[in-house]
């Protein structure tokens, strides 16, 4: 692989010769696990507007690569944000001139979508940190990875295009440690478990995911038991290998243990009007999933230092554990 970058236009351009060994790949594959820093839907659309050549010709992302092909992708400087900065409330944990890590509260949107246009954390980075990497497109400037709008915690948010290249590789490849507290319905067996499902669109709600045998994404996410509570609730640790969309919401809910207040794959108002609980006025239904984003570690884009970053429960999902204890509940454990 060759790269070239246009310093006055701001363009970059990679370019590739297949090899014997390398054929037979479809060409947005090929591309994305090859070096260039984009996101596979980013590298089709790139590829449909005519901006990735093979053999200096136009082609498919079904496209499947020979021996002696040249490819050629010229990603375009990235266009001036139309979004336009707002104070919006978050903690920032750390920023330097690569990264920013972030402390995202629940209820709050990542980037701008449909009936999200304002208000968003890429709005308040904007405003507190000016410039962010282009790769993620007009309306996810420096987005590298996300967070559901209702699941609460730590992101880390790439500040130029360098950076941000580094961190989608290390989130491609698994080495990125995420580890997320969970309240989950039921009492778990066992102090460990790993669910090893693949995860793909609904094959009838379109907006939603889940566990789907033979077309789905490969999703694996580990568990421990932290605390049973006997009103018939578990607080987790978890740690997940790969970030399929709701990965956690979606295996917990195989498993029959969906997260609390989870509005899509665990229980609605009914279910908490009827516990026992609820009726006697000791708990209050959470208004959210509850799931934190509590560690986050990844090695520095620039200089190759594991950094690592905590936070703490935020104050409803500490509430909602302090109630449930007054009902009785069993710490666990944990062992190394």
């Amino acid at each position: 692989m060759t790269c070239e970058y246009d310093a006055p236009s701001g363009a970059r351009t990679f370019s590739f010769h297949i090899s014997r060994g390398e054929e037979g790949a479809r060409l947005d594959q090929f591309l994305a696990s090859n070096g260039v820093p984009l996101s596979r839907s980013r590298i089709q659309e790139l590829i449909r507007t005519g901006s990735v050549s093979v053999n200096q010709e136009t082609s498919r992302p079904s496209y499947r690569v020979r021996t002696g092909d040249h490819i050629s992708i010229s990603i375009p400087p990235p266009s001036p944000s139309v979004i336009q900065p707002e104070p919006v409330d978050f903690d920032i944990v750390y920023e330097d001139s690569s990264v920013v890590v972030v402390d995202k509260p629940a209820g709050l949107v990542v980037h701008p979508a449909p009936g999200h246009t304002a208000g968003t954390l890429v709005h308040g980075l904007l405003w507190r940190c000016g410039d962010l990497s282009g790769i993620g497109g007009v309306t996810r400037p420096g987005i590298v990875h996300r967070l559901d709008k209702d699941t609460s915690g730590l992101m880390v948010v790439a500040k130029n295009d360098r950076a941000h290249g580094a961190l989608a590789r290390q989130f491609k490849s698994g080495v990125i440690e995420k580890e997320y507290r969970a309240l989950a319905h039921g009492l778990l067996r066992g102090r460990k478990g790993v669910i090893d499902a693949p995860i793909g669109r609904h094959s009838r709600k379109r907006k939603e995911m889940a566990v789907v045998q033979g077309r789905g994404k490969e999703a694996v996410t580990t568990w421990w038991l932290l605390e049973t509570f006997q009103a018939g609730f578990s607080s987790l640790r978890v740690s997940i290998r790969t970030g399929r969309t709701h990965q956690i919401r979606v295996h917990l809910s195989h498993m029959g243990h969906p997260v609390a207040g989870d509005p899509v794959y665990g229980y609605g108002r009914r279910w908490w009007k009827g516990h026992p609980l609820q009726k006697k006025g000791l708990i209050t239904p959470p208004v959210r999933q509850m799931l934190h984003a509590k560690r986050l570690g990844f090695k520095h884009p620039e200089n190759g230092r594991f950094m690592e970053f905590e936070s703490d429960l935020p104050d409803d999902f500490r509430e909602m554990l302090q109630s449930l204890r007054a009902g009785g509940s069993e710490a666990i454990d944990e062992k190394p």
